[in-house]
């Protein structure tokens, strides 16, 4: 990720991830998953086989991955701390580490 400024917003973090993965997925010929921009059930029966795939919403998407870090559904640590709000500023250096963490629910038990 590349910003203009040194300082910014979680909100922006993920805004910025959502827009590379949205950009990569629409360029690319593959129907591979990415982590924060998942096609949805529509857009995959859309795409089915010897179809050519409609382009991902971005917005939508950003919406989406914003939804789903307010509802715990991915964690974002910036070094070794976990950052919790969108409107919390964190400082960007080359060497700033930004893990982006999912979890996935076990299945029986």
């Amino acid at each position: 990720m590349s910003f203009d400024r040194v300082e910014v917003s979680v909100r922006d973090v993920i805004t910025e991830r959502v827009m590379q993965e949205v950009i990569r997925y629409n360029r690319s010929a593959s129907t591979d998953k990415f982590d924060l921009v998942q096609p949805t059930e529509l857009e995959r029966q859309l795409n089915g086989p010897g179809k050519k795939r409609p382009l991902i919403d971005v917005d939508k998407q950003i919406t989406i991955a914003l939804q789903a870090f307010e509802s715990n559904g991915f964690f974002i640590f910036i070094g070794d701390s976990q950052v919790e709000h969108l409107d919390d500023i964190i400082t960007i250096r080359p060497q700033t580490r930004v893990s982006f963490i999912k979890l996935t629910p076990l299945v029986g038990g």
